[in-house]
């Protein structure tokens, strides 16, 4: 019957030609299948007696399943039957070493100004020594070697008093965080009220005009210490879980104490370049320009130093990674320079602006023009707030961003995490670091003032201003690195709130308290108003 019989197996009893004259083998079935292109042959035996269904491929849902009337089985629940989702892909992390210089024009500007303040600098420095050196019987040369002796070296022993209480500041505050905060308040009530008084019993107008200035701060400083009384605790307990991971990194504070050393150097060099400007043609605005040059100058030395503990500590939070101190101090003087110059120039005083408006806004009482100007400039800053915040340090450290965008990712990561613009917005590590400054500013001030009001008082003003002033500076610079620790610490949490280096966080605790308790604020008493002074009619 064609090929397929042909090819069939031979039936039980025969034997190929080739099987004859050997043993019979055991009996063996061989079945053969034969596809043949053409017109479909007959049916084989194997397929007569084992029928197969054909394949099929079909897209359509299958049969409904039969119910339990018909014979069939209750169908399993829809929750067995999972429907397919479509998995969204990854995102990509942000690069972590981006090599682009930021806010370059910021930069030039500063380079620029460095370059001028050192030139002008080397000039007022050449300027005094060749006085002295070529003409030291004239009028100029006797008045600048009496300030070399009078002035300069009670201004030099303040700067070295700054240094030492700089890191005393930061070694306290790594050591004893949860006792330190009310330390630092109310150490900065009672200094600069003594110092204060101090000026005042030297009964000169100008002294007596300084130390009416602190006694005004200091009385200020007390309020603001009963006002934020309730927020003491909380600010404690995150500055000792914040600066936990200065430990794991060695150096991480050599940045510091280079950029203090840098200071030192500086402000040793224009206090001699202040001296000569003394007798050019416009010394009240020279002294000015470079007093204002400084100003800018350890701004951005303080940043750099705040960039670079920035980096390390929120790599290590971010990524779980030992980030080189050299390297992330490197990137601070290069690629992220222009935003520390930035940031150095907006954020003092957008933050000075900012608590301007709100004192203002304080004063609701019966002039409504006042209230609703104080209450505009206010929205005002807040508005503002959001392009240029401390907060930015973090993000342009660790992604390499711009000022701007990186304040405004941060401020935007905030409000992704209910409650933590009002608990970030309430932080005071910022006025403690600040009043460390004045603390430090103060003690240099009773240094120096005492000093020179002994050898030559009529120097007694200057001098003290000069000493505050370098003290102040000083000591910003060594304490940038316990405020780079909780400024990693609550952008970090805002960014990755699940990470097991924040299981007992305390800003996650207070956010679930403010949450139960519905509270606006952290914990803290409302601000308090002047009330509205009604007269009544005649």
């Amino acid at each position: 019957m064609g090929a397929a019989d042909n090819n069939a197996a031979p039936r039980h009893g025969q034997q190929p030609d080739g099987a004859r004259g050997r043993a019979p083998a055991p009996e063996q079935r061989e079945v053969k299948v034969v596809v043949v292109d053409g017109p479909a042959p007959a049916v084989s035996r194997l397929q007569a007696q084992r029928p197969v269904a054909p394949l099929q491929v079909t897209t359509q849902a299958p049969p409904p399943p039969m119910s339990v009337a018909s014979g069939g089985e209750d169908p399993p629940p829809a929750a067995a039957y999972p429907p397919l989702m479509q998995q969204t892909p990854p995102q990509p992390l942000a690069s972590l070493n981006s090599r682009v210089y930021t806010n370059q024009i910021t930069l030039c500007l500063f380079l620029l100004q460095l370059a001028a303040a050192g030139l002008a600098v080397g000039f007022f420095v050449y300027r005094a020594v060749k006085d002295i050196v070529q003409d030291p019987r004239s009028r100029n040369a006797r008045r600048e070697q009496s300030l070399l002796r009078q002035w300069l070296p009670p201004v030099e022993g303040a700067v070295a008093l700054s240094i030492l209480l700089a890191f005393a500041w930061q070694k306290a505050v790594r050591a004893w965080p949860r006792a330190m905060v009310t330390v630092i308040l109310w150490s900065a009530f009672g200094v600069t009220l003594a110092v204060g008084s101090l000026l005042m019993c030297f009964s000169m107008p100008a002294t007596v005009g300084l130390g009416v200035a602190l006694v005004v701060f200091s009385i200020g400083t007390g309020l603001y210490a009963c006002w934020v009384t309730r927020r003491v605790g909380f600010t404690a307990r995150v500055f000792e879980k914040a600066v936990q991971p200065v430990d794991k990194f060695r150096g991480l504070n050599g940045p510091a104490c280079l950029m203090v050393a840098a200071g030192f150097v500086w402000i040793s060099v224009w206090c001699v370049a202040v001296i000569g400007a003394v007798n050019f043609r416009f010394p009240g605005l020279t002294i000015l320009a470079l007093v204002v040059s400084l100003a800018w100058t350890a701004e951005v030395m303080r940043n750099v130093a705040n960039l670079t503990a920035s980096r390390v500590i929120a790599l290590y939070y971010l990524r779980g990674m030992q980030s080189s101190v050299q390297f992330s101090f490197q990137r601070a003087l290069s690629y992220n320079l222009g935003s520390a110059c930035l940031g150095s120039l907006f954020v003092p005083t957008i933050e000075a602006l900012r608590i301007l408006a709100r004192g203002l806004n304080l004063l609701e009482g019966e002039d409504e023009f006042m209230f609703s100007c104080a209450h505009c400039c206010l929205n005002v800053m807040n508005a503002v707030f959001e392009f240029g915040n401390s907060w930015a340090f973090v993000h342009i450290a660790a992604y390499g961003r711009g000022f701007v965008q990186a304040s405004r990712s941060t401020w935007r990561q905030f409000e992704g995490q209910p409650g933590m613009p009002a608990l970030a917005d309430a932080d005071i590590t910022s006025s403690v670091c600040f009043l460390t400054g004045v603390t430090s500013g103060a003690l240099c001030v009773a240094l120096a003032g005492s000093w020179t009001f002994v050898t030559h008082r009529h120097y007694t003003a200057t001098v003290s201003l000069m000493a505050f002033y370098v003290g102040y500076l000083m000591t910003r610079i060594g304490m940038a690195l316990p405020q780079a620790c909780v400024g990693c610490y609550y952008v970090c949490y805002a960014e990755n709130p699940r990470s097991r280096l924040f299981e007992d966080s305390p800003i996650g605790e207070r956010l679930n308290k403010m949450k139960e308790d519905g509270e606006d604020a952290v914990g803290v008493a409302p601000t308090p108003r002047f009330p509205h002074q009604h007269v009544s009619a005649a």
